[in-house]
């Protein structure tokens, strides 16, 4: 049993006083920083009130391309001129101690950390309608404390400088409605064709609940989820006392007539482009939707004027108007992953949904030189054979088989090389491949090419059955032709404040993530589809289109039964162009199968016009060899073609082609062979298929 003593009671007491001590010490502290921040924010005033700025977006020439939301959506009025019914669903959803608080609900943020513990993960907001207010009108992109320490100090100042009555007024005539509508006033008038004061208890609690996920909770984007969060918003007024039960079901028994949406999408020039900078900017640089567009803010794209003007003149030029086919562009430079030009369909007006960014597509044969990458990492040369010939692969331990075809079942029946094969685009050898190195090796390459839809683990996704979006495959040849340096598409280089602050600047630094000699190696092996050199059992699959090209490209075509493709690049420019119908629909007519190879061609030599010839740059680490393409050995100056081809230090053949000299010997001279290309008499009919 312990004893108390004397001495034990007075170290008892000194630790107590020594609490205390401490104790009063740091609420003294606290108590003079919340004064001292509380008499700065009295002493600097109240922050503005007025109505934002427009949002201006300019291309890489200075020019201006787009204006956000200049003031034809957004209405200021007077809180006796807003329904009460607005003003009763807004605070029970929002903030329901709102008149009570001095700006922070306490007991709320307790609950939220609580809630947010629990669960590991953010899920329960704490933000009065005073905080989201000044989170409106202070504008830093970054989440940072000192971001969270300005709004807690707009807030304060919001507080101290204005009445409830004036900050809720000031809220609801700027809070984001969707659809580029701001404020109460624009919204009643969008979504019900009627001004603030007098919207119904029904349509109130529905735009009331249509700022916490615009995207989601309009009606026009999705009328069932909104309406399933007007009942929530209802229920929530009965049980704040707002509304009696017979109130409450008659608002939730009330059909609602929405205004018939007659207006259409107005985006200006390259709206397609705009809407992507403006997802860059929100999924990127995590600024919401109301600070980008009514901060009056000055960004600065990556868009080439001219391109994008050619871009779009040369698609309406090609592609019948009688035509419902659509068709995605995108345009980038490879070194730094700048978009030049974007196309995400034939018409802005007509349909916003961008191809080039959202759909997601079975890229075909575009997916081969990821692939043939791989295979080059694996040990693989472009003087590797392997016979092209009708197969059958087991897969899954034997479970299942796939038996691939070529185009119209040509095959070689005998060995071919990996450089003919990419040219010729032989869907036996590239299966072959794929199955001999390993399926989860192309895998790999679309993860590190930064394709956002992950491969599938099959035999037939070497022949790019599973989907990809446009803008995600032309950056990843890129990356293939800019030597293996990470880019990733970007529309922004720079964001100002209105003050004329920079507030974002795009990092200009690239990560190396290829074997920059096996890229080189891929990009040289895939200038092969415009040679008809190569030429062997069928036409290189660019042979319809190599006549109009002025200079050195690589590049690979791809076809589905739904989808046409043709991506390519010279080392300034990459550019990829994807055809084909938003529903599923086939593209049968032949005219249509040649339209991605057409508006590609078109566009690069109009692009590149007025810039220097460059040629791809070997780095250190390959050979360079005239190879017999045919059978991959050293060609001698009796082979009838002999090609410039690139290999990995240390792989390059070392046998001689010998097939020439034994078929030469014997034969007089004016006997010899003339050259020939290899072309049969399918190739002469089929010269428009991939």
């Amino acid at each position: 049993m312990d004893v108390i003593t004397p001495k034990r009671i007075k170290i008892t007491l000194k630790t107590l006083r020594a609490i205390t001590f401490i104790s009063l010490l740091l609420l003294v502290f606290l108590s003079t920083v919340i004064l001292s921040i509380v008499l700065y924010a009295k002493w600097q005033g109240p922050p503005s009130l007025s109505v934002p700025q427009s949002t201006i977006i300019y291309a890489s020439d200075g020019s201006k391309i787009g204006e956000l939301h200049n003031g034809q959506k957004r209405y200021w009025v007077n809180l006796d001129d807003i329904s009460q019914h607005v003003i009763n669903a807004t605070i029970s959803i929002e903030d329901q101690s709102f008149y009570e608080h001095n700006g922070f609900d306490y007991k709320r943020i307790a609950g939220a950390a609580l809630a947010d513990i629990k669960a590991m993960a953010k899920v329960q907001g704490a933000s009065t309608i005073t905080q989201q207010y000044a989170r409106n009108l202070f504008l830093k992109h970054e989440k940072t404390w000192q971001r969270k320490a300005n709004e807690a100090l707009y807030t304060i100042r919001l507080e101290q400088n204005y009445s409830k009555d004036n900050i809720l007024e000031g809220y609801l005539n700027t809070i984001y409605y969707g659809h580029g509508v701001y404020g109460i006033q624009a919204a009643a008038n969008y979504y019900f064709g009627k001004d603030a004061s007098k919207l119904t208890l029904p349509e109130a609690a529905l735009l009331a609940g249509i700022p916490k996920g615009p995207n989601l909770y309009s009606p026009y984007v999705n009328r069932e989820k909104a309406e399933e969060r007007q009942h929530v918003i209802l229920h929530t007024m009965q049980n704040e006392g707002y509304l009696t039960e017979k109130q409450l079901q008659e608002a939730i028994s009330t059909k609602l007539v929405y205004k018939t949406k007659t207006e259409k999408v107005e985006k200006g020039f390259a709206g397609y482009f705009q809407d992507a900078a403006m997802s860059e900017l929100s999924d990127k640089l995590n600024l919401d939707v109301q600070a980008v567009q009514t901060q009056g803010l000055k960004i600065y794209t990556t868009l080439d004027v001219n391109m994008q003007k050619k871009a779009e003149e040369i698609v309406a030029e090609t592609i019948s108007k009688e035509s419902d086919i659509q068709t995605g562009m995108v345009a980038i430079d490879p070194k730094t992953g700048y978009v030049k030009a974007l196309i995400g369909g034939r018409n802005y007006e007509e349909s916003p949904f961008n191809r080039a960014i959202q759909a997601k597509r079975q890229p075909g044969s575009t997916i081969k030189p990821l692939l043939y990458y791989s295979a080059i990492m694996k040990g693989f040369t472009p003087a590797t054979e392997m016979k092209s010939e009708p197969t059958s692969f087991s897969y899954d331990d034997g479970k299942a088989t796939y038996k691939p075809s070529n185009y119209n079942d040509y095959y070689a029946n005998d060995f071919i090389t990996m450089l003919q094969a990419i040219a010729l685009s032989d869907n036996v050898f590239a299966v072959k491949t794929h199955m001999f190195i390993g399926m989860e090796e192309l895998i790999k390459t679309g993860e590190l090419l930064g394709l956002s839809t992950k491969i599938k683990e099959n035999p037939s996704a070497a022949l790019g059955t599973s989907p990809v979006r446009l803008v995600d495959i032309v950056n990843a040849y890129g990356i293939i032709g800019n030597g293996g340096k990470k880019i990733e598409p970007t529309f922004i280089t720079k964001i100002e404040d209105a003050q004329g602050e920079v507030i974002y600047k795009a990092d200009r630094e690239k990560e190396q993530v290829l074997n920059e000699q096996a890229a080189f190696v891929t990009t040289h092996m895939m200038k092969g589809m415009f040679d008809s050199s190569i030429n062997d059992y069928t036409s290189v699959t660019g042979h319809s289109i190599a006549d109009s090209l002025t200079r050195d490209y690589a590049g690979k075509s791809g076809t589905t039964s739904t989808d046409s493709w043709m991506i390519g690049m010279a080392p300034q420019l990459v550019t990829g162009v994807w055809t084909g119908y938003d529903k599923g629909k086939t593209i049968d007519l032949v005219q249509e199968r040649s339209y991605a190879k057409t508006i590609w061609s078109t566009f690069m030599e109009e692009a590149l016009d007025k810039q220097s010839v460059k040629a791809f740059r070997p780095p250190d680490g390959v050979v360079g060899v005239y190879i017999n393409p045919a059978n991959g050995k050293l060609a001698t100056k009796d082979c009838p073609v002999r090609r410039l081809t690139y290999f990995i230090a240390g792989t390059e053949p070392t046998q001689y082609c010998e097939e020439h000299i034994d078929e030469l010997n014997g034969l007089e001279e004016e006997q010899k062979p003339v050259e020939q290309k290899k072309e049969g008499w399918f190739d002469k009919y089929f010269k428009w298929w991939d």
